[in-house]
């Protein structure tokens, strides 16, 4: 972390005094901001409460929403199809709706901060601070082994307890969207992925000469279908990235919730199962990890959901799901375009494009194989075969 002195913190830090002195009716002064690592279209810092005249925390979280940068990184501007999939409005009024619903929840069930002021107009959020916490992202480079998968076992339990706290209360949700006036917007992530379903044949067929079956094809439809639909709805971030999962004293939280919405439930485990799909990760997740993650969400979820406690019917649906995620990481690396590489996500677990893509084939191909789906599995191997003849 590093402390911030200059513009255009200075103007996020004003912002956030002028909601607070009109939220609390008395002047509020913050200082000594420090970054917390925003994105390039946000800024999100933690400062101090000099002057507190209505027994605000010591210390908060602002975030600001700022308009995308045309330059993601490295000064390349991302493709249309990855850049159109962010709006800044859409994205703050989607967060905030999202706080205020987690606000709504048990203590002990909320994913992540409290919502403590908002302004519409500044795309200002002001959060409660989480305090000392380290993102996953680094605890799973740590060297010892068990470490590691209790770490991912504690991150699979967690999304269990939120996936089970709201579920059932997606009308709640909707409310608050219909009050906020985007009840009726995109969903950022399901265009994103309906993208991905029109266009990863051809590319496919183009860039690796591999051509996808109907039956394949017919699967990864009924996984599109789950962001819409599904049996197992219930909340998520959804931008479900190491980055954005810490853990503090009180466990595993999850940050940013700009794409937060309902969808079924299985999405979440399996975008950690094939390493978080938008990121340059690659986690080292042998069978028996895997399948202790699984176990660890499901140990949470299986009450509201009975089903899944039927390996075969868990077994079938998580292995579509992972293939609707690994279709995205295809999307977004196959093609040796750097607007596109440079819009993806770095961090400490990132690998090489290829790297990541051919690791997400391999474990795609061993879960079908796993759970009896062969047509997945033979797509899979097939792809991965051809990834690797092409380097």
């Amino acid at each position: 972390m590093t402390v911030l002195l200059a513009d255009p913190v200075s103007e996020v830090v004003a912002a956030a005094e002028q909601l607070l002195t009109r939220r609390t009716g008395a002047p509020v002064t913050l200082v000594d901001p420090t970054d917390l690592g925003g994105s390039g279209r946000t800024i999100v810092l933690r400062v101090r409460v000099a002057e507190n005249p209505f027994s605000l925390p010591r210390t908060l979280v602002i975030k600001q929403v700022r308009d995308p940068y045309l330059g993601v990184k490295n000064g390349v501007t991302p493709p249309a199809e990855v850049s159109q999939v962010f709006d800044p409005d859409t994205a703050f009024l989607r967060e905030a709706v999202s706080y205020q619903f987690a606000n709504a929840l048990a203590k002990d069930a909320r994913p992540g901060a409290e919502l403590l002021a908002y302004d519409l107009a500044a795309r200002l959020l002001v959060l409660s601070d989480l305090g000392d916490a380290t993102a996953i992202s680094v605890l799973l480079e740590d060297a010892d082994e068990d470490t590691v998968t209790n770490t991912l076992m504690a991150m699979a339990q967690a999304m269990g307890r939120m996936h089970a706290a709201t579920v059932g209360r997606e009308e709640d949700f909707t409310a608050l969207l219909r009050r906020a006036e985007v009840a009726h917007s995109s969903d950022e992530v399901a265009d994103q992925v309906s993208r991905v379903v029109a266009n990863v044949p051809s590319m496919l067929a183009t860039f690796l000469g591999v051509d996808v079956a109907p039956s394949v094809v017919e699967q990864v439809q009924n996984a599109q279908n789950l962001f819409s639909g599904g049996r197992f709805r219930a909340f998520s971030p959804s931008d479900l990235c190491p980055d954005n999962i810490i853990v503090n004293g009180e466990g595993v939280r999850f940050l940013d919730y700009e794409w937060g919405g309902y969808r079924d439930a299985v999405l979440d485990i399996t975008y950690a199962l094939v390493s978080f799909p938008g990121c340059l990760c690659n986690i080292d997740l042998t069978e028996e990890r895997a399948s202790r993650m699984v176990d660890a969400w499901r140990s949470e979820v299986v009450g509201m959901w009975p089903a899944l406690a039927d390996e075969a019917e868990l077994g079938r649906r998580l292995v579509e799901a992972q293939l609707i995620w690994v279709w995205l990481s295809t999307f977004l690396f196959l093609p040796n375009d750097h607007s596109r590489i440079a819009a993806v996500r770095e961090h400490y677990l990132s690998v090489p494009r290829t790297e990541a893509l051919v690791g997400r084939w391999a474990r795609l191909a061993r879960s079908a194989q796993l759970s009896g789906n062969t047509d997945v599995e033979a797509h899979a191997r097939e792809v991965f075969a051809a990834l690797r003849a092409h380097g």
